[in-house]
C-alpha cells in the first residue's frame, strides 16, 4: 500500500504539501534487531511503519531495559525525531522487533508542514498525547502492579500479537520488556509452569491455560 493509505491526514493537505511530503520520503527495509535510533544518534526523522514491528525502549546505566511502547503497521514514531522535541529529557532507543519496512519523513519537512497545516499539528499533538499516555500507563503498571500480573499480561499480549500460544521468546527478552532481571523472570515462569499455566522449553514459552493467566492478570 502507498504512503497516502498509511498517513491518515493525507487528504487534508493541499497539493503542494502532498508533493513536498511525497518527494521527501525514504522507504527503508531493516532486519529484525536493527537499531534505528538511540539517544546518541543524530535526529533520524519520523518513522511511519508500512509493515513489521518496532519497539521503543529506555535503558538504565546498568543496562536494564524497559519497553515504553511498540509500533505496528500504520503507526508513526515521533521520538525518533528527537531534535524536533528538545524538551524531552530521556534517551529513547527504537529497534526493529521483526523485519520491518517503513518510510522516513525528514524532520525539517514535517516541521514545516506542522507550521503550515493545523490538521498536521493537531494530528502530531494527538500522537504525542497518546505516547505520553503509554508512558504514564507503564509507570503506573511498574509502580503499583506486581510482576506476576505484569508477566501474565505480557504473555497474553504477545499471544494476541503473534496469533499463537507458542511464543518464541527468551527469558532475557521478556526481562528487557518488563524492566526486570532475567533470573527473576525465570523464577516467575517456572512458578507459572508449576501451576500449569505455561510450558517452558529452550527459547520458547507455550501458554497452556489462558484462563488462569487472565485471572492472574486481574
Amino acid at each position: 500500500m502507498a504512503f497516502q493509505d498509511h498517513f491518515p491526514i493525507w487528504g487534508k493537505l493541499d497539493q503542494d504539501q502532498q508533493e513536498r511530503l511525497a518527494g521527501s520520503l525514504l522507504l527503508r527495509t531493516v532486519p529484525k534487531g536493527k537499531i534505528l535510533h538511540n539517544g546518541d544518534m543524530d535526529c533520524a526523522g519520523l518513522l511511519l511503519v508500512r509493515r513489521g514491528q518496532l519497539r521503543a525502549y529506555i535503558q538504565s546505566e546498568e543496562g536494564r531495559q524497559i519497553t515504553i511502547y511498540r509500533l505496528f503497521d500504520r503507526d508513526m514514531c515521533l521520538l525518533s525525531a528527537s531534535c524536533m522535541m528538545r524538551s524531552i529529557q530521556f534517551e529513547v532507543t527504537v529497534a526493529a522487533e521483526k523485519d520491518t519496512e517503513f518510510w522516513v519523513i525528514p524532520t525539517e519537512v514535517y516541521q514545516r508542514l506542522m507550521e503550515e497545516s493545523a490538521p498536521v499539528a493537531n494530528y502530531t499533538n494527538e500522537l504525542m498525547a497518546s505516547r505520553f499516555s503509554d508512558v504514564m500507563w507503564l509507570m503506573e503498571q511498574t509502580m503499583w502492579k506486581s510482576l506476576d500480573k505484569r508477566l501474565a499480561a505480557f504473555l497474553l499480549e504477545e499471544a494476541a500479537i503473534e496469533g499463537s500460544r507458542e511464543l518464541k521468546i527468551t527469558h532475557e527478552t521478556i526481562a528487557n520488556y518488563l524492566g526486570s532481571h532475567r533470573e527473576v523472570i525465570t523464577r516467575m515462569l517456572r512458578y507459572f509452569q508449576n501451576e500449569g499455566m505455561v510450558e517452558l522449553s529452550r527459547g520458547k514459552v507455550t501458554i497452556l491455560q489462558v484462563e488462569k493467566l487472565q485471572a492472574l492478570e486481574g
